[in-house]
């Protein structure tokens, strides 16, 4: 690992494993931790909960869609939610730049009650700061959430072959929008981040009896961090038919003209599914009701081809290999 910390030390990828591996995983090792959950499945006494924390430093702070304050909320929401838990409890931490806009702070704050409406989630604890000028750019938040899990055993451990893979929306909506707002790249129509709280639809697949073995939130690194993420964690090999992963054509546009690929950009309000099989239609059914998950689409299977594997199908019959994000491809984009 590189001697000092690169950009690309945050974007989801290798470089983020590896600082999260060698470094800390070295000193703060535990069981729970070692898990690599997107929250933390704890008891406390007879009730089971999820923990987790995230901070947020986007850049811009507004974009088409959502804000800071938005994505703050969802994406601590999402967290919890990945792990079978309702979201209950949150604290909320403001690290503010002098000068900054009271206008644009209440408006960030507003958008932030307005979010945590869709899943009944409370902020109960919070901590305001306000810095020098040139200490933080404008403004960041921290988020902590506390979920009661009502289904147990969701981990990307569970993986096993003949299981089927779902993404429940268009994928890097989220990385392409923040690009194309930072870059001034003009685009015919208006896209929009992904950004969305995700316990509604989850509550339902719950309540409907489904057998989940994975969700997970594609968010940095996007649906191949995902992916290559569960392969490793199960030692499996996921098959993905490419013309099967919904894209939209701004994404495709803004990927063509800079040379990414759709699926390491980055998703606030898009989760990866594992289902047992034969479960596949009757989750379709019930995502495609709700707005956030209405273009949900069955991607895949989880085979033992390979191990540690996740193999990209095209429609013209020919195969890769998806590895897992590399390098600095969009820093700040949460």
């Amino acid at each position: 690992m590189s001697k000092k910390i690169l950009l690309s030390h945050g974007g989801g990828g290798e470089e983020t494993s590896s600082l999260i591996k060698e470094l800390f995983f070295k000193h703060f090792e535990n069981e729970i931790l070692l898990k690599m959950e997107d929250a933390a499945a704890l008891e406390m006494n007879t009730t089971k909960i999820a923990f987790t924390t995230d901070s947020f430093t986007v850049s811009p702070l507004f974009f088409n869609g959502g804000n800071i304050g938005k994505l703050a909320i969802a994406g601590t929401v999402n967290d919890l939610v990945m792990m079978g838990a309702q979201p209950k409890y949150l604290t909320c931490s403001f690290m503010i730049e002098e000068g900054f806009s009271f206008d644009d702070l209440e408006s960030i704050v507003i958008s932030m009650k307005e979010e945590m409406s869709k899943s009944g989630v409370k902020i109960v604890a919070g901590d305001t700061k306000v810095v020098p000028k040139g200490g933080v750019d404008g403004l960041f938040i921290n988020t902590s959430g506390v979920g009661e899990i009502v289904v147990e055993g969701i981990s990307a451990h569970n993986l096993k072959p003949n299981q089927s893979l779902i993404v429940s929306n268009e994928v890097g909506n989220h990385g392409a929008c923040i690009l194309a707002r930072r870059e001034d790249i003009e685009l015919e129509t208006e896209l929009k981040t992904d950004c969305a709280s995700l316990w509604k639809p989850v509550e339902a697949l719950i309540k409907a009896g489904v057998k989940v073995a994975a969700y997970r939130d594609a968010t940095r690194g996007g649906l191949s961090a995902v992916l290559n993420e569960w392969a490793e964690a199960s030692n499996v090999c996921l098959e993905i038919e490419e013309e099967k992963i919904p894209v939209a054509n701004e994404v495709k546009g803004v990927c063509e003209m800079l040379g990414f690929e759709p699926y390491e950009f980055a998703n606030e309000g898009t989760m990866v599914i594992c289902v047992q099989e034969g479960e596949e239609e009757k989750v379709l059914n019930i995502l495609h009701k709700f707005e956030e998950t209405k273009k949900a689409s069955l991607i895949g299977k989880v085979t033992d081809k390979y191990k540690n594997r996740v193999i990209l199908h095209s429609a013209w019959g020919s195969s890769r290999f998806l590895e897992p994000p590399k390098g600095e491809l969009l820093p700040r984009i949460c």
